[in-house]
């Protein structure tokens, strides 16, 4: 069995809901009553079958203060676009943001964005326009969907009163169901041998990627974006459809 159709059984039931994001992002579009959730809404045009190797996306990564949207806040932001063939990188985008609630010792440790920086810098509210124009039309990629998707929910429900989910991808999921949900893997763990680190570096290093500096927004989602089309190139074609691969 080569690695490609070991990488494709557990897609098995993938296409079973694979209509329920155009719906899904073609009512909200019609719902929601901000101007600028109803670009961002309106402005996807993804069909499940579409091919990844047509698809636009642009890679997300966020700092946050802590782990948990509701008790926690955004602290930096940095998108890539690119696509299946290239990086966009002179078009990337870099925001640092002013969280509601205080930073710890702790999250300056890991971010390393001080007092200082956020001192003077924007509300999300105030970038949140410009930052919905960046993602629009675009499927986002990150690595580890449960902090930047519940984060951007969480910040602009608690903003502009309404809900914004999208789909993603996510680099991480896609690591796991090779590394951690395939047959040679769970063989793997049955001899006893630890699980493979799926974590964005670890990821990096298995497709000779180089090693960057993380917790930085932007380099991670440069980062992001490099892992990606390591993984399409390694795994997929640029005709697998889109509905094997978003969340």
């Amino acid at each position: 069995m080569s690695r490609r159709s070991m990488f494709k059984l557990p897609f098995r039931h993938a296409k079973a809901d694979q209509h329920a994001w155009p719906e899904y992002l073609a009512s909200r579009a019609s719902q929601v009553s901000d101007p600028a959730l109803q670009r961002f809404f309106a402005a996807y045009d993804l069909d499940p079958n579409m091919p990844i190797g047509q698809v636009p996306l642009v890679a997300l990564d966020m700092e946050t203060t802590g782990l948990e949207s509701r008790r926690h806040s955004i602290v930096s932001i940095g998108l890539v676009p690119f696509t299946a063939q290239r990086i966009y990188l002179p078009k990337r985008r870099y925001w640092v943001v002013k969280p509601r609630r205080p930073l710890s010792k702790r999250s300056i440790t890991f971010h390393r964005i001080t007092h200082s920086e956020i001192a003077e810098a924007p509300d999300l509210d105030e970038i949140l326009d410009e930052l919905l124009e960046a993602l629009a039309g675009r499927l986002v990629v990150v690595h580890y969907r449960h902090i930047e998707r519940p984060f951007m929910d969480e910040s602009v429900k608690s903003r502009r009163g309404e809900s914004v989910r999208f789909p993603v991808i996510d680099t991480m999921s896609l690591e796991a169901r090779l590394h951690r949900q395939s047959w040679w893997a769970r063989f793997k763990r049955w001899m006893g041998r630890p699980p493979a680190s799926i974590r964005l570096h670890d990821s990096r290093l298995r497709y000779g990627l180089p090693a960057y500096q993380g917790h930085h927004a932007l380099v991670d989602a440069l980062a992001t974006a490099e892992l990606f089309q390591a993984q399409l190139a390694t795994h997929f074609d640029p005709e697998t459809p889109l509905y094997q691969l978003w969340h």
